[in-house]
């Protein structure tokens, strides 16, 4: 009889830390929702086809990640996985469903960047330009850095990777990129998996301190920002500066003059 009170005890304790981890993921105001709304949007603009790429968004001492091999239309709140910032141990984990492979590289902007929401899409353009730079085709002494200058839209581009609120060195407040700034996005060799990429992503975010970015060669681009609505807003303009460098590239116009 003891045996069976216990084992009820324990079974009552896991069931009541279950319905606590699920209300992390259902409540109204959830990130999870805007992960699921995120994976669509993308979804559509062909950032994230064949159930590649990623989201994450930190909320507190919560890290909220997008599954492994879920089709981006069809994600749902309760398909996330929830990690402790601090401990960096699941607090939730979805039955069936695996970790995303980006998690590593997620974690890497929130450590070293105190980002609020990483996104990582397998953009053509962010392909295409990695594509381009390899082959020295606009700047032969730049094959592993993205440079474009003189664009409206750099201006969408924070300096300090996740934003304003940071200060330089000096008390000089970091802000956005001018229309005159050269807009710079290093480039790092793709891995045969995504984990593997953790350490020379860190080694970029170290190596480039204004970057919000670090572009993948032949696989895709890690955008981030204090919070979701810079991280999206940098993912929308670093990616049609991407596609505009390969029409300008097209045209026989450089990047940088």
């Amino acid at each position: 009889m003891a045996d069976s009170a216990t084992a009820a005890k324990q079974n009552d304790r896991s069931n009541g830390e279950d319905q606590e981890a699920d209300a992390l993921v259902v409540a109204a105001d959830s990130p999870a929702h805007r992960i699921s709304d995120l994976c669509r949007q993308f979804y559509t603009l062909g950032w994230v086809t064949g159930t590649g790429g990623g989201v994450s968004i930190r909320k507190g001492d919560h890290i909220f990640l997008a599954p492994s091999g879920v089709q981006k239309e069809l994600m749902q709140p309760t398909d996330m996985f929830v990690m402790d910032y601090h401990t960096k141990q699941y607090i939730r984990k979805p039955p069936v469903l695996k970790p995303s492979a980006c998690t590593p590289l997620f974690l890497a902007a929130y450590t070293r960047r105190n980002a609020g929401c990483c996104i990582h899409t397998h953009s053509q353009w962010a392909v295409l330009v990695t594509l381009i730079c390899e082959a020295g085709l606009q700047d032969s002494s730049q094959r592993d850095v993205f440079c474009i200058k003189e664009i409206e839209q750099i201006k969408g581009i924070s300096r300090g990777g996740s934003g304003s609120d940071e200060i330089a060195e000096g008390g000089r407040k970091l802000g956005n990129l001018g229309y005159f700034d050269t807009m710079r996005i290093p480039i790092i060799e793709n891995t045969a998996h995504e984990e593997d990429l953790r350490d020379t992503l860190e080694a970029a975010i170290e190596k480039w301190p204004e970057t919000p970015a670090v572009l993948v060669r032949r696989h895709g681009v890690y955008v981030w920002g204090k919070d979701v609505a810079q991280a999206k807003t940098q993912c929308e303009s670093l990616d049609y500066l991407f596609q505009l460098a390969v029409e300008m590239h097209k045209l026989g116009l450089k990047w940088v003059s």
